[in-house]
């Protein structure tokens, strides 16, 4: 029962993540923008994707999926979305925003050549924001606060990339920027 149940509350998440509006990605982009380090990063990079909601959810098995929009210099360049698959120990179902920064064309380019991938070396700083919400990556710092704007962060370039977390809402043992795969369509 708790496992078909894990799993319908999982296929919810992934269906509310698939739809944005545009005013999604405004707010999305104002809330990273007062959330500690990862404002800092919008003045000084190339472009940067960003994902207003990434469902996830999982019993042993997860899934994420959100999609998200690409800019550069503050300009809509195209369209992306996320989609990760995992097995191993993990439980629940969770709800987060994610940017990822671009130090670079070459980053950039790199991101929209066709299918992008996260390796296992992929850092994340995860902004956690309420009380009992926590989220664990793979190999970064994070902080914690009473509320998104408060939040504190130390974040870092990695390969031209940087990726920041807030997470929205759930209950999850699990939160792994690894193994993430991304597509990208230009704007017509």
């Amino acid at each position: 029962m708790k496992a078909t149940l894990s799993l319908a509350v999982a296929a919810v998440m992934l269906f509310l993540a698939t739809a944005s509006r545009a005013d999604d990605y405004a707010d999305t982009v104002a809330l990273f923008k007062n959330a500690g380090d990862s404002a800092a990063f919008f003045k000084d990079c190339y472009g940067y994707a960003i994902f207003p909601t990434v469902g996830k959810g999982g019993l042993v098995v997860g899934a994420a999926h959100g999609n998200g929009r690409v800019y550069v210099h503050g300009v809509y360049t195209g369209d992306t979305s996320l989609n990760q698959l995992s097995v191993g120990l993990q439980a629940g179902g969770q709800a987060y925003s994610q940017v990822i920064f671009f130090a670079d064309k070459r980053a950039f380019d790199e991101f929209t050549s066709g299918d992008f991938e996260f390796g296992a070396d992929a850092n994340a700083v995860a902004i956690t924001a309420a009380a009992g919400a926590t989220a664990g990556t793979t190999g970064a710092s994070s902080g914690a606060s009473g509320g998104m704007n408060d939040a504190t962060t130390t974040g870092r370039y990695y390969k031209g990339m940087a990726v920041f977390v807030i997470v929205k809402g759930g209950a999850m043992a699990q939160a792994a920027v690894s193994g993430q795969k991304f597509s990208y369509t230009p704007k017509s």
